[in-house]
């Protein structure tokens, strides 16, 4: 039994062409106030900045999966906001690298989430799948 260790964005920069790069924050305060398209680029991008960490792994379900927001500032936060995306995020991530089977119940059994800790300017999320 394997246990992986996931580090994830808080938030992605989008290429523009004519203006400034967008800041994205992987939040569901984000994602649900912008286009499909956008939210598909944001996606395509956080797929291929944890793709290094998880592309060629084999992971063998079912799983636990543990995650743990670090927060950029003091700002209060509702770590759910940040952990539904990037857990939907990441977990397709992981089926379409074709890493595991599917992520359905079958095959993650619990999902916990720990303490949001204050990591300054670093903001990220660290996903721990442990196989059981």
């Amino acid at each position: 039994m394997k246990t992986y260790i996931i580090t994830t964005p808080f938030n992605v920069v989008l290429p523009r062409k004519t203006v400034k790069d967008k800041k994205a924050p992987i939040s569901m305060n984000f994602y649900g106030n912008v286009n499909s398209f956008t939210n598909n680029e944001i996606k395509r991008i956080f797929k291929e900045i944890v793709r290094p960490q998880v592309e060629g792994l084999t992971i063998n379900t079912p799983v636990e999966i543990t995650y743990q927001v670090f927060k950029p500032s003091h700002r209060k936060l509702d770590k759910m906001n940040v952990i539904a995306v990037t857990s939907k995020y990441l977990l397709d991530a992981i089926t379409e690298l074709g890493c595991w089977e599917d992520d359905n119940d079958d095959h993650i059994k619990t999902e916990t989430l720990l303490p949001t800790q204050y990591s300054k300017n670093d903001g990220k999320v660290m996903v721990t799948i442990k196989e059981i």
